[in-house]
């Protein structure tokens, strides 16, 4: 495949917005550019995944063209995720395609969330178009509890990959999410461990979205508890702060670093949600939680004009649902059937 070139962007029309019907604007897209992924984490996948045919999946320049009408129509932000992003074979060549709206202004930021297995050999190419910061899913510090939560992860090769991010000038951020079983004692440690290396940390809530190979129910982890155990020996001070995503912020006076909570189950903060999420199949879904759907990729194959493209965009956006409705009980169906890797992350 011929690289892109970032240095021409394509021309695209003064964004128009996309609002939806309760007055939301979406200026954020996490766009999924695979659904495979190198570790299988037990909250995440089954351990025998069967993933999806080349041919229900967006080509590099598929997802280039939709990424960029949504740019056209005035989202700012774009995240890449997966499956693990850093696996889709000629990623970088679509990296340096979105980059150039970037230098256009037109995107004022260009990220991406990784588990970092492969961070090290990418962290340079990275940098060098644009990307500023990542997340880094990292649930423990612990080499064993890594290799089993991830189904053989090898905890070293991501902190290099952290590592090699850092020294490319890219700021690294770490997702962790709460398991009641495995990390819950380990939490304050993992805060440490990223703060005293100059790292932002968010906690997320284990949510329900599709079959796994156990029941959910006895990992949850309410973060509202484990703010207040936080609080009992650490001086927790709420942030205004906001990066575009869901998460609360506060600063702990002890660490000097900033916290984040994503807490879809105990706290709902759809009322000014501001993202969508297109999956790598062209599916493009308005609500983590709910079971909406518009189908792009039946769009842009059936030979549609970018104006078609903005059109269905703009439909999908006006259906998007007022919140999310996850539960997790014991023995019942996930709140949502497809997976966290199917959807992005």
């Amino acid at each position: 495949m011929t690289p892109f070139d970032a240095s021409s962007p394509r021309a695209r029309p003064a964004p128009a917005g996309l609002t939806d019907s309760l007055g939301r604007t979406v200026s954020y897209l996490r766009l999924s550019v695979t659904d495979r992924c190198d570790l299988r984490c037990v909250y995440c996948m089954a351990e025998h995944m069967t993933f999806l045919p080349k041919a229900e999946v967006l080509t590099l320049e598929e997802l280039d063209r939709i990424a960029s009408v949504f740019i056209s129509q005035g989202v700012r932000k774009l995240r890449l995720t997966g499956g693990e992003p850093l696996v889709r074979k000629g990623l970088m060549g679509l990296v340096q395609r979105l980059s150039g709206h970037l230098q256009t202004g037109a995107l004022d930021e260009l990220t991406l969330t990784t588990n970092g297995t492969r961070l090290a050999i990418f962290a340079e190419a990275l940098a060098g178009f644009g990307v500023r910061r990542v997340n880094v899913s990292m649930d423990t510090l612990d080499p064993e509890l890594f290799r089993r939560l991830t189904r053989g992860g090898d905890l070293a090769q991501v902190q290099a990959g952290i590592a090699a991010a850092r020294a490319a000038g890219i700021a690294v951020k770490i997702n962790a999410v709460a398991l009641a079983r495995d990390n819950a004692a380990e939490i304050p440690a993992l805060i440490q461990w990223a703060h005293a290396r100059g790292m932002g940390i968010t906690l997320i809530e284990t949510m329900p979205m599709g079959e796994i190979d156990e029941d959910r129910t006895d990992q949850f982890l309410s973060l509202a508890d484990v703010r207040r155990d936080l609080e009992s020996y650490w001086t927790l001070r709420d942030l205004t702060v906001s990066t575009g995503g869901p998460a609360r912020y506060v600063e702990i006076a002890e660490t000097g670093g900033r916290l984040g909570l994503i807490t879809p189950m105990t706290h709902n903060f759809c009322e000014g949600c501001n993202r969508v999420r297109l999956t790598c199949t062209g599916t493009l879904h308005t609500c983590l939680g709910q079971e909406d759907a518009t189908d792009l990729r039946a769009v842009i194959r059936a030979g549609a004009t970018d104006a078609e493209l903005v059109a269905a965009i703009a439909g999908g956006v006006d259906r998007k649902p007022k919140g999310h409705d996850f539960r997790i009980d014991r023995g019942t169906a996930p709140s949502v059937s497809r997976h966290m890797s199917t959807t992005g992350g």
